[in-house]
């Protein structure tokens, strides 16, 4: 069983492309819905997985530390109803090549790993992907981006406190916590798929963060100018790869290990004197 928990606020427009990558292999969707007005929720309730809530501010004048603090805590009610929960976005699709992720997790339910932490890519796209598209299959250009490298699946019977900070960049993880010994699930980042689209998104996300958000310069970036974020996109366009290519491997397109392989996790990961990776795929 797999449950899957995030945030909605009127992605109209990613629902589609979201569900068609994973409902195969997720059983359950708790989505909170922030004030969506462009049919999201009437399209998120049809959907017979999809149970919508209302996402309400922990923090009136923070979305940030609101949207930290529902990520922290929302999973926990699935102890002992999932074998594991996602944490994710609506623009962050996760993916192993080789096999499907549901074949993954059960490999790694097998070898009693708790927490798949994923490698991130900031996908881009020149134009906005058709309808019927399956991005994982149409949209794999991405660029290695430390930034999305996030714990996103986790086993909710072990792990006790996740530790989000912000926007999940990184997690102070408490619980029984065994990592696979090879980074091979990646979080693929939808986020730049159509300039035009993307700056006029940013604008809308800018004008919904609160004012505690603004002195912390938390979003910031959903203020640059069309120059700027055509300077931004550009950077990254120079660095994309095809993450779909034969053989790919996430791990070795990185210049430096995610913050998760910096020992304090690692350690006690033994199966019988050995670590090996979770397949054998190369």
């Amino acid at each position: 069983m797999i449950h899957l928990y995030t945030i909605c606020w009127n992605e109209i427009d990613m629902l589609g492309f979201f569900f068609r990558h994973y409902d195969a292999w997720v059983d359950r969707y708790v989505i909170y819905d922030n004030g969506s007005t462009d049919g999201s929720l009437e399209l998120l309730g049809w959907h017979p997985k999809v149970e919508v809530r209302r996402f309400e501010r922990a923090h009136p004048d923070s979305f940030v530390l609101s949207h930290q603090a529902l990520h922290n805590e929302a999973w926990k009610e699935s102890r002992a109803n999932a074998d594991w929960v996602i944490v994710t976005a609506l623009d962050e699709h996760l993916h192993v090549g080789g096999c499907t992720v549901l074949d993954y997790l059960v490999e790694c339910k097998e070898l009693g790993i708790t927490a798949v932490p994923a490698l991130g890519y900031q996908m881009l796209s020149e134009r906005y992907p058709a309808p019927g598209d399956w991005l994982c299959a149409t949209c794999m250009r991405g660029a290695p981006w430390s930034a999305m490298d996030k714990l996103s699946i986790f086993n909710p019977d072990a792990i006790v406190e996740t530790g989000f900070t912000v926007g999940r960049h990184s997690a102070d993880v408490r619980g029984n916590v065994r990592l696979p010994d090879r980074d091979e699930l990646m979080l693929l980042h939808y986020k730049y798929l159509d300039f035009d689209r993307t700056l006029q998104r940013h604008r809308a996300l800018g004008r919904a963060i609160g004012d505690h958000d603004i002195s912390q310069g938390w979003g910031f970036h959903y203020g640059w100018s069309a120059e700027r974020l055509r300077e931004d996109w550009e950077r990254f366009m120079t660095q994309a790869i095809d993450v779909a290519a034969p053989g790919f491997q996430p791990s070795r397109a990185r210049e430096s290990s995610p913050w998760w392989r910096a020992g304090k996790y690692d350690k006690g990961l033994e199966f019988d004197g050995e670590k090996p990776p979770v397949t054998n795929r190369e």
